[in-house]
């Protein structure tokens, strides 16, 4: 991978045809650590968030260990690329054999299952003896943008006969839910921990692992949550009835809070036509998550001629792909200099998260070319009116979200 010490650097001796995606590993080091620092459990990075090798490379450096896959081609690029790291085997419903290699090749123990006969599928390809199985709850909480428990998970009332099976054929039971994607309430964890106690409080014995799922989320241009300490605190109160073995922990799958902050998207203005841009890169490719409800913009910074471009006016503009698409354009409108001309470059900033893993070649648009980004003082586009990033991981950090929140 070629590294810079900044994106100017990069575009002063090389101006891309192409969009390129710049790893920022120090950014990936603060935004990990802070999670691992503030949550009360172990953590998961789900790696379907973004599975490029040098992100899971930069996550698991910085402290990262355990890892939430959901196909045997990421348990593999979590075992080729993080030395030591303990894979979980998270869904449900796998293809024929998966799991068997799963273990057999790679020494994965950790599965789950949310149904009788995925759990006989399951036991007739592992060694159950060695294994612990989740059971998969499903739990849904309006707060959530996607509800992940539509498509998987048995009822409260069902687990405990499941849990009963499990531990009927050999293995170490244990429990798992997901309350949904980019959750924009903290109240969806005390939610789902309570009704977690409940069935806890049910079962003949205690178990020792309780998997909560991910869903934390991330703030974005016009798109503002709650601080993940306001999560970790939700997550603390629920815990305090949660009737565990002695020795028990939860564990938490973050995806888009780590993966998110430290990538960024440079990209080239191929055309202006008055308030249109056509850009090298759009909703079939690392902008693909823009289509469906949720976020719609990412920060964003102008260059010409390798230099930062400032102008004291902005126009909002609207921003097309280059597939031949007329549906291939970005939703609402960005404010950028009011000079931004054929051959300049926008950077858009935390597009870490569900970006380069849905990229497709419709049209023939594609690119993989990846980048570091070295050096400590560089930070990817942030927004004025958002918590400035370096704060989130100071140790004044919840002192100044009170202050700019009163602001």
């Amino acid at each position: 991978m070629d590294s810079f010490s900044s994106v100017q650097d990069l575009l002063a001796v090389w101006q891309p045809e192409m969009p390129v995606y710049c790893v920022y590993p120090h950014v990936y080091q603060n935004s990990t650590q802070n999670f691992i620092n503030g949550f009360p459990g172990r953590v998961l990075y789900a790696v379907k968030s973004n599975d490029e090798p040098a992100v899971v490379r930069a996550i698991h450096r910085s402290g990262v260990t355990d890892f939430d896959c959901a196909s045997l081609s990421e348990i593999a690029l979590v075992s080729n690329n993080c030395p030591g790291a303990t894979c979980y085997f998270m869904v449900p419903v796998r293809p024929r054999g998966d799991a068997r290699m799963a273990q057999q090749q790679y020494g994965v123990r950790h599965f789950v299952v949310d149904h009788p006969k995925g759990l006989e599928l399951l036991a007739s390809e592992i060694d159950m003896t060695r294994s612990v199985v989740f059971a998969r709850m499903a739990v849904h909480h309006g707060s959530a943008i996607y509800d992940l428990s539509s498509k998987f998970g048995a009822t409260p009332e069902e687990i405990p006969g499941l849990i009963e099976a499990i531990v009927a054929y050999g293995a170490e039971p244990a429990l798992a839910f997901n309350v949904g994607s980019s959750v924009r309430s903290p109240d969806a964890y005390r939610y789902a921990l309570s009704l977690a106690a409940r069935v806890l409080s049910e079962l003949p014995i205690r178990l020792r692992l309780v998997d909560i799922g991910g869903g934390y989320p991330q703030s974005y241009p016009g798109y503002e949550m709650p601080s993940l300490d306001a999560y970790f605190c939700a997550i603390r109160q629920g815990l305090s009835d949660l009737p565990l073995a002695d020795g028990g922990e939860i564990l938490g799958e973050p995806g888009r809070a780590l993966s998110a902050p430290g990538l960024s998207a440079l990209v080239e203005v191929l055309l202006r036509k008055d308030d249109r841009l056509y850009i090298n890169d759009g909703l079939y490719g690392v902008f693909w998550e823009l289509r469906f409800e949720g976020h719609k913009r990412y920060p964003v910074r102008t260059y010409r001629r390798g230099e930062l471009l400032h102008s004291h006016e902005e126009r909002a503009f609207h921003l097309f792909g280059p597939t031949c698409d007329s549906t291939d354009r970005l939703p609402g409108a960005v404010d950028l200099p009011a000079d931004i001309d054929t051959g300049d470059y926008l950077e858009f900033g935390h597009i870490g998260a569900y970006s380069l893993g849905g990229r497709t070649h419709f049209n023939g648009h594609f690119s993989d070319k990846i980048v570091s980004i070295d050096n400590c003082n560089e930070l990817p586009p942030t927004e004025r009116n958002l918590v400035p990033f370096q704060s989130l991981f100071s140790e004044q950090a919840a002192d100044r979200l009170v202050e700019l929140v009163a602001a």
